[in-house]
Protein backbone atom coordinates (compact mmCIF):
# COMPACT_ATOMS: atom_id res chain seq x y z
CA UNK A 1 0.00 0.00 0.00
CA UNK A 2 1.22 3.40 -0.92
CA UNK A 3 1.95 6.11 1.92
CA UNK A 4 1.13 9.50 1.57
CA UNK A 5 0.71 12.57 4.74
CA UNK A 6 -2.03 14.23 1.77
CA UNK A 7 -3.81 12.49 -0.66
CA UNK A 8 -5.97 15.65 -3.20
CA UNK A 9 -8.42 14.38 -5.09
CA UNK A 10 -9.10 16.40 -8.26
CA UNK A 11 -6.45 18.87 -10.22
CA UNK A 12 -9.01 22.03 -10.87
CA UNK A 13 -8.55 25.76 -9.44
CA UNK A 14 -9.08 24.21 -5.31
CA UNK A 15 -7.17 20.98 -5.66
CA UNK A 16 -4.20 22.54 -7.37
CA UNK A 17 -4.17 25.38 -4.25
CA UNK A 18 -4.59 22.21 -1.65
CA UNK A 19 -1.58 20.47 -3.27
CA UNK A 20 0.81 22.96 -3.67
CA UNK A 21 0.39 24.46 0.35
CA UNK A 22 0.31 20.48 1.31
CA UNK A 23 3.48 20.08 -0.52
CA UNK A 24 5.48 22.77 0.32
CA UNK A 25 4.72 22.52 4.13
CA UNK A 26 6.89 19.66 3.42
CA UNK A 27 3.84 16.95 3.70
CA UNK A 28 4.26 13.87 0.73
CA UNK A 29 1.71 14.58 -0.97
CA UNK A 30 -0.96 12.89 -3.73
CA UNK A 31 -2.32 14.52 -6.31
CA UNK A 32 -5.22 12.30 -8.61
CA UNK A 33 -7.24 13.94 -10.90
CA UNK A 34 -8.42 12.07 -14.19
CA UNK A 35 -5.88 13.60 -16.99
CA UNK A 36 -2.72 15.71 -16.39
CA UNK A 37 -3.21 17.26 -19.38
CA UNK A 38 -6.41 18.50 -17.64
CA UNK A 39 -4.93 20.18 -14.90
CA UNK A 40 -5.79 23.95 -14.54
CA UNK A 41 -8.10 23.51 -17.23
CA UNK A 42 -10.44 26.40 -17.73
CA UNK A 43 -13.69 24.70 -19.28
CA UNK A 44 -16.46 27.43 -18.74
CA UNK A 45 -15.64 31.45 -19.65
CA UNK A 46 -11.88 32.13 -19.15
CA UNK A 47 -11.62 34.37 -16.90
CA UNK A 48 -10.54 35.39 -13.47
CA UNK A 49 -11.61 37.54 -10.92
CA UNK A 50 -15.35 39.68 -10.66
CA UNK A 51 -17.04 41.10 -7.68
CA UNK A 52 -16.54 38.91 -4.83
CA UNK A 53 -14.61 36.59 -6.81
CA UNK A 54 -11.69 38.89 -7.45
CA UNK A 55 -11.18 39.75 -3.52
CA UNK A 56 -10.97 35.85 -3.12
CA UNK A 57 -8.10 35.34 -5.27
CA UNK A 58 -6.43 38.34 -3.57
CA UNK A 59 -7.44 36.38 -0.39
CA UNK A 60 -5.62 33.36 -1.77
CA UNK A 61 -2.52 35.06 -3.02
CA UNK A 62 -1.85 36.71 0.59
CA UNK A 63 -1.80 33.34 1.97
CA UNK A 64 0.63 32.13 -0.36
CA UNK A 65 -1.47 30.83 -3.58
CA UNK A 66 -1.03 30.27 -7.02
CA UNK A 67 -4.00 31.64 -8.92
CA UNK A 68 -3.47 35.64 -8.63
CA UNK A 69 0.52 34.21 -10.04
CA UNK A 70 -1.05 32.39 -12.86
CA UNK A 71 -3.76 35.08 -13.75
CA UNK A 72 -1.29 37.91 -14.02
CA UNK A 73 1.67 35.42 -16.40
CA UNK A 74 -1.75 34.34 -18.58
CA UNK A 75 -3.86 37.31 -18.69
CA UNK A 76 -5.04 38.74 -21.86
CA UNK A 77 -7.02 41.73 -20.53
CA UNK A 78 -7.50 43.30 -16.97
CA UNK A 79 -9.87 46.01 -15.86
CA UNK A 80 -11.32 46.66 -12.46
CA UNK A 81 -15.18 46.54 -12.52
CA UNK A 82 -17.10 49.11 -11.11
CA UNK A 83 -14.19 51.69 -11.27
CA UNK A 84 -16.30 54.45 -11.51
CA UNK A 85 -18.17 53.62 -7.93
CA UNK A 86 -16.80 53.65 -4.75
CA UNK A 87 -13.56 50.95 -3.06
CA UNK A 88 -16.21 48.92 -1.70
CA UNK A 89 -18.02 47.59 -4.58
CA UNK A 90 -14.34 47.61 -6.73
CA UNK A 91 -13.14 44.16 -8.26
CA UNK A 92 -9.67 42.62 -9.99
CA UNK A 93 -11.13 40.77 -13.35
CA UNK A 94 -9.00 39.42 -15.82
CA UNK A 95 -9.34 37.40 -18.93
CA UNK A 96 -7.22 34.60 -19.69
CA UNK A 97 -5.77 32.84 -22.20
CA UNK A 98 -6.98 29.42 -21.14
CA UNK A 99 -4.35 27.06 -23.27
CA UNK A 100 -1.32 29.31 -20.89
CA UNK A 101 -3.33 28.61 -18.00
CA UNK A 102 -3.31 25.30 -18.61
CA UNK A 103 0.34 24.69 -18.94
CA UNK A 104 1.17 27.25 -16.68
CA UNK A 105 -0.83 25.09 -14.29
CA UNK A 106 1.02 21.60 -15.04
CA UNK A 107 4.48 22.86 -15.53
CA UNK A 108 3.60 24.65 -11.86
CA UNK A 109 2.69 21.09 -10.12
CA UNK A 110 5.08 18.73 -12.12
CA UNK A 111 8.26 20.54 -10.86
CA UNK A 112 6.85 20.86 -7.26
CA UNK A 113 8.80 19.57 -4.60
CA UNK A 114 7.20 16.84 -2.73
CA UNK A 115 4.13 16.47 -4.99
CA UNK A 116 3.30 13.23 -6.66
CA UNK A 117 0.67 12.98 -9.51
CA UNK A 118 -1.18 9.81 -10.41
CA UNK A 119 -3.84 9.72 -12.96
CA UNK A 120 -6.54 7.56 -11.73
CA UNK A 121 -10.26 7.99 -10.43
CA UNK A 122 -10.90 8.07 -6.75
CA UNK A 123 -13.65 5.49 -6.07
CA UNK A 124 -14.02 5.02 -2.24
CA UNK A 125 -12.35 6.67 0.95
CA UNK A 126 -10.73 4.00 3.05
CA UNK A 127 -12.74 4.46 6.62
CA UNK A 128 -11.57 3.11 9.34
CA UNK A 129 -12.90 3.63 12.85
CA UNK A 130 -14.74 6.56 11.48
CA UNK A 131 -11.26 7.94 10.53
CA UNK A 132 -10.69 8.44 6.60
CA UNK A 133 -7.12 6.93 6.14
CA UNK A 134 -6.76 7.09 2.00
CA UNK A 135 -8.37 6.56 -0.93
CA UNK A 136 -8.89 2.93 -2.85
CA UNK A 137 -8.71 3.87 -7.10
CA UNK A 138 -10.47 2.46 -10.37
CA UNK A 139 -7.66 0.63 -10.38
CA UNK A 140 -8.72 -1.14 -6.66
CA UNK A 141 -5.15 0.47 -5.40
CA UNK A 142 -5.70 1.33 -1.65
CA UNK A 143 -3.74 4.52 -1.27
CA UNK A 144 -3.58 5.16 2.64
CA UNK A 145 -2.71 8.72 4.03
CA UNK A 146 -2.98 10.72 6.91
CA UNK A 147 -5.74 13.65 5.03
CA UNK A 148 -7.90 13.20 2.34
CA UNK A 149 -8.86 16.38 0.41
CA UNK A 150 -11.55 16.55 -1.81
CA UNK A 151 -11.59 19.16 -4.42
CA UNK A 152 -13.58 17.31 -7.62
CA UNK A 153 -15.17 20.53 -8.57
CA UNK A 154 -18.27 19.61 -11.31
CA UNK A 155 -17.48 16.64 -11.36
CA UNK A 156 -18.80 15.00 -8.36
CA UNK A 157 -22.28 13.14 -9.26
CA UNK A 158 -22.12 15.84 -12.46
CA UNK A 159 -24.72 16.46 -14.62
CA UNK A 160 -24.44 18.15 -18.51
CA UNK A 161 -27.52 20.16 -20.01
CA UNK A 162 -27.34 20.89 -23.13
CA UNK A 163 -31.08 22.69 -24.17
CA UNK A 164 -33.44 19.94 -22.55
CA UNK A 165 -31.36 17.23 -22.91
CA UNK A 166 -28.73 16.04 -20.36
CA UNK A 167 -26.61 13.67 -19.15
CA UNK A 168 -23.71 12.36 -17.09
CA UNK A 169 -20.51 14.18 -17.05
CA UNK A 170 -18.20 16.27 -15.66
CA UNK A 171 -17.38 18.50 -18.56
CA UNK A 172 -18.09 17.81 -22.20
CA UNK A 173 -16.63 14.44 -23.44
CA UNK A 174 -15.27 13.55 -19.59
CA UNK A 175 -16.77 11.23 -17.67
CA UNK A 176 -18.32 12.37 -14.02
CA UNK A 177 -17.03 11.06 -10.97
CA UNK A 178 -19.96 8.80 -10.07
CA UNK A 179 -18.41 5.86 -7.73
CA UNK A 180 -17.02 8.65 -5.29
CA UNK A 181 -20.07 10.28 -5.07
CA UNK A 182 -21.90 6.69 -4.44
CA UNK A 183 -19.33 6.15 -1.44
CA UNK A 184 -20.00 9.68 0.21
CA UNK A 185 -23.72 9.14 0.10
CA UNK A 186 -23.04 5.96 1.69
CA UNK A 187 -20.96 7.47 4.27
CA UNK A 188 -23.77 10.00 5.21
CA UNK A 189 -23.22 12.99 3.22
CA UNK A 190 -26.34 14.32 1.46
CA UNK A 191 -24.64 16.26 -2.05
CA UNK A 192 -25.93 18.73 -4.02
CA UNK A 193 -24.66 20.66 -6.94
CA UNK A 194 -23.95 24.25 -7.60
CA UNK A 195 -25.24 25.46 -11.31
CA UNK A 196 -21.63 26.59 -13.68
CA UNK A 197 -22.17 27.23 -17.57
CA UNK A 198 -20.77 27.58 -20.72
CA UNK A 199 -20.84 30.92 -23.12
CA UNK A 200 -21.42 30.45 -26.72
CA UNK A 201 -18.28 29.60 -28.50
CA UNK A 202 -18.30 32.55 -31.82
CA UNK A 203 -16.31 31.95 -34.88
CA UNK A 204 -14.29 35.79 -34.79
CA UNK A 205 -14.20 35.28 -38.79
CA UNK A 206 -17.97 35.53 -38.79
CA UNK A 207 -17.90 38.75 -36.43
CA UNK A 208 -18.01 42.46 -38.12
CA UNK A 209 -16.30 44.07 -35.03
CA UNK A 210 -16.92 47.71 -36.66
CA UNK A 211 -20.37 47.76 -35.54
CA UNK A 212 -19.23 46.73 -31.87
CA UNK A 213 -17.87 48.79 -28.78
CA UNK A 214 -14.52 48.68 -28.42
CA UNK A 215 -13.43 48.01 -24.68
CA UNK A 216 -10.15 48.06 -23.71
CA UNK A 217 -8.18 46.84 -20.97
CA UNK A 218 -6.93 49.10 -17.84
CA UNK A 219 -3.75 51.00 -18.46
CA UNK A 220 -1.68 50.22 -16.64
CA UNK A 221 -3.23 47.39 -15.84
CA UNK A 222 -3.31 46.31 -12.19
CA UNK A 223 -2.34 42.95 -11.33
CA UNK A 224 -3.81 40.60 -9.10
CA UNK A 225 -1.03 38.95 -6.85
CA UNK A 226 1.16 41.30 -4.54
CA UNK A 227 4.51 39.88 -5.89
CA UNK A 228 3.76 40.81 -9.51
CA UNK A 229 5.79 43.90 -10.13
CA UNK A 230 4.80 44.40 -13.76
CA UNK A 231 2.28 43.18 -16.66
CA UNK A 232 4.69 43.03 -19.56
CA UNK A 233 2.12 40.71 -22.33
CA UNK A 234 0.01 42.80 -24.55
CA UNK A 235 -3.92 43.16 -23.79
CA UNK A 236 -6.35 42.16 -26.39
CA UNK A 237 -9.56 44.24 -26.34
CA UNK A 238 -13.14 43.19 -25.77
CA UNK A 239 -16.16 44.08 -27.70
CA UNK A 240 -19.44 44.84 -26.24
CA UNK A 241 -22.78 44.44 -28.39
CA UNK A 242 -26.61 44.21 -27.46
CA UNK A 243 -29.43 42.17 -27.81
CA UNK A 244 -32.31 44.61 -29.01
CA UNK A 245 -32.33 48.17 -28.52
CA UNK A 246 -32.20 50.18 -25.24
CA UNK A 247 -31.92 46.87 -23.40
CA UNK A 248 -28.21 46.01 -22.41
CA UNK A 249 -26.64 42.70 -21.79
CA UNK A 250 -23.03 42.29 -20.89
Amino acid sequence: MDMYDVIVIGAGHAGIEAAVVCARLGCRTLLLTLSIDSIGRMSCNPAIGGVGKGQLVKEIDALGGQMGKAADACAIQFRILNASKGAAVQSSRAQIDMHRYNQYMKELVKGQKNLYIKEREAKKLIVKDEVVRGVITDKNEEIESGAVIICPGTFLDGLIHMGLNHFSGGRINEPASLGLADNLKELGFDLLRFKTGTCPRLDKNTIDFSKLVVQQGDIPPRPFSFSTKEIKQRQVPCHITYTKKDTRYF
